[in-house]
């Protein structure tokens, strides 16, 4: 039988995911994306926020405990992530800083006042962590917040899992992240889009890549205006404050968890600084800045419709 490309779409973390396998027969193809979808569902649950059985949530609870709280090696592998781009950004890049949306409503469009900001900042900082061996301290208030990594790290999971039981060629879309896994067969490339903030069924840039993953960051799903200025999700962990840098990245790299860390740095930063990390990270990146310009490095102009599905 000829190889064929089966897709499947489900969701999970939050948005609509795809797993796209070159497979012989659907059957074959839909057990294998039930494997790899349940992998998905495992790490939602133990690393998700929102699930107060969640092991994150576990280790929220545990803060101001003397006794601190064992981690396991797949978490450490998360907390040595998050500590390396911490260094790296110079404190910019920061999973303590989720603490920040509990003064932040997007969805009510309310800013808060400077005293509430002030409140929260002494809360904030990876450094302030501590580790006994396998054992976690968390200081009293303080929290975790992984949804800078999690999606990433779910792709790049998956990616390998699917390698591990025999996918060839294969695409994962966990909600605009994107993990290859091997080209399409006759060592075609997959070609992956970038959509226009303004109108997202307009791609403004694209790459056909072999190998890595892609990921984005963007302020445009989650802002409001207020008196005239206009407040991005993306939030400064040293200022407290919505950044005012690059409107969105999205970058190509060897690993999912890497390109999304590089283009939430670059978000985080000032618009030129943000530029600046991009080129020296040696990574193909778009970007689009204030003015609504892109720039590109190693992607291609697009300017076809995107595809419903």
């Amino acid at each position: 039988m000829q190889l064929s490309l089966k897709r499947f779409s489900f969701q999970a973390m939050g948005s609509p995911c795809e797993i796209q396998i070159y497979s012989e027969s659907r059957i074959s193809a839909k057990k294998t994306t039930q494997i790899l979808s349940s992998e998905i569902s495992r790490l939602e649950r133990k690393y998700s926020r929102f699930v107060p059985q969640s092991f994150l949530s576990e280790i929220n609870y545990s803060a101001g405990n003397s006794l601190g709280i064992k981690i396991d090696q797949e978490t450490r592998t998360l907390f040595d992530h998050a500590l390396s781009y911490f260094e790296q950004s110079d404190g910019m890049f920061d999973i303590t800083s989720g603490i920040l949306n509990s003064v932040w409503d997007f969805r009510s469009g309310i800013v808060p006042t400077d005293s509430q900001i002030s409140e929260l900042l002494p809360l904030i900082g990876f450094s302030k962590l501590q580790w006994r061996g396998a054992r976690l301290y968390v200081p009293a208030n303080m929290s975790i917040d992984f949804a800078s990594i999690i999606k990433e790290y779910a792709a790049d999971a998956v990616a390998r899992l699917a390698r591990k039981i025999g996918v060839q060629h294969g695409l994962i879309n966990l909600g605009g992240v994107f993990a290859i896994i091997g080209q399409q067969p006759e060592e075609q490339s997959w070609p992956v889009g970038v959509a226009d903030p303004k109108n997202p069924q307009v791609l403004i840039a694209k790459i056909n890549i072999n190998k890595g993953g892609v990921a984005s960051s963007g302020d445009y799903e989650r802002c409001f205006m207020h008196n005239g200025k206009r407040y991005s999700h993306v939030l400064n962990p040293k200022t407290g404050w919505p950044s005012a840098g690059l409107r969105a990245v999205s970058v190509a790299a060897s690993l999912c968890t890497k390109a999304g860390s590089v283009a939430t740095i670059a978000m985080l930063k000032e618009e030129s600084d943000g530029l600046n990390w991009l080129e020296e990270s040696g990574l193909s990146y778009v970007a689009m800045n204030q003015n609504e310009e892109v720039i590109r490095n190693g992607w291609q102009a697009a300017t076809v419709v995107a595809a419903n599905d």
